[in-house]
């Protein structure tokens, strides 16, 4: 009996293999199946248009594009789920904030239209503003507003100071170099652990023309003299002593260290947080 039962299961085995089915990529049989999964999710409400369970299938068909990296096709489904959803002091946030704002402010933000970011996250703050956690709600929207003013791949950042070793920094005079600006603080563990990474790029590169800004984040000044000097890191750093009111950062919307923005010979923005590795080998390449 056991050999009846294996059997089968060897000639499906070895005509799976010699298909050639595991030749493909995980990514591959994952993507084959999400576009699967979209289209009969598209074609079943588009051919029924006032089911019952509508909204649990734009929710898996939002996932779906969402994780086809397709948010031009979620984008409208989020903005119709939001206009769907109750507002004011009625407003189920856990729903609408995380299941929805959340979501559209990232398709909008992450395609370049931070216009459209904008314009959502103020009409959602007049929405909700009756909201017996309307203070609360308020200064989380003000937070998401604030990552619009984060610059992205391809946006040029304007940063002038007197650095704490009394010289005057300009990244417009930086240009025909690739630029580290790296926002960090001596008491931010993954900083300090990322920065060997930038420490041995910087010596590898820096005869070739790489420079590396630093805008601390610290409170004491001492304490960032001292692992400046320790870490021997001789490059430029701005200070102010406000922490987290740090003015280039807050200029910058920075919410969260270490946050890392590559320039190329341009001046604009080529990789934003590399990590590792990864900043090395960019690096040598828009060096090249």
């Amino acid at each position: 009996m056991k050999t009846t039962l294996l059997f089968p299961a060897l000639i499906l085995s070895t005509t799976f293999l010699s298909t050639g089915a595991f030749a493909e990529s995980a990514k591959s049989i994952f993507e084959t199946h999400e576009t699967q999964k979209a289209e009969a999710l598209a074609a079943y409400l588009e051919g029924n248009p006032e089911a019952e369970d509508g909204a649990t299938a734009e929710s898996m068909l939002i996932g779906a594009y969402m994780q086809l990296d397709q948010a031009e096709k979620a984008a409208p489904l989020l903005r119709k789920r939001y206009d769907s959803l109750s507002k004011g002091a009625d407003a189920n946030l856990q729903e609408l904030i995380p299941g929805v704002i959340e979501p559209l402010f990232r398709v909008y933000s992450e395609s370049g239209d931070k216009d459209a970011a904008r314009e959502f996250v103020e009409q959602a703050k007049k929405d909700l503003g009756s909201h017996p956690q309307g203070p609360q709600i308020m200064q989380f929207f003000d937070g998401m507003l604030g990552q619009l003013a984060m610059p992205g791949v391809g946006d040029a950042m304007a940063i002038k100071f007197t650095s704490t070793d009394g010289k005057e920094i300009d990244l417009a005079a930086m240009k025909d170099k690739v630029v580290l600006v790296d926002f960090w603080a001596t008491w931010c563990g993954p900083c300090v652990a990322e920065m060997p990474h930038v420490i041995s790029t910087y010596e590898k590169h820096k005869e070739a023309g790489f420079e590396v800004v630093g805008i601390s984040l610290d409170s004491d000044r001492s304490a960032l003299d001292a692992f400046l000097a320790e870490n021997e890191m001789t490059w430029p750093q701005y200070f102010d002593g406000e922490g987290w009111g740090n003015k280039i950062a807050k200029e910058f919307g920075i919410t969260g260290i270490p946050a890392t923005f590559l320039l190329g010979k341009d001046g604009k923005i080529a990789a934003t947080n590399l990590r590792g590795n990864a900043l090395e080998e960019t690096v040598a390449g828009l060096l090249e």
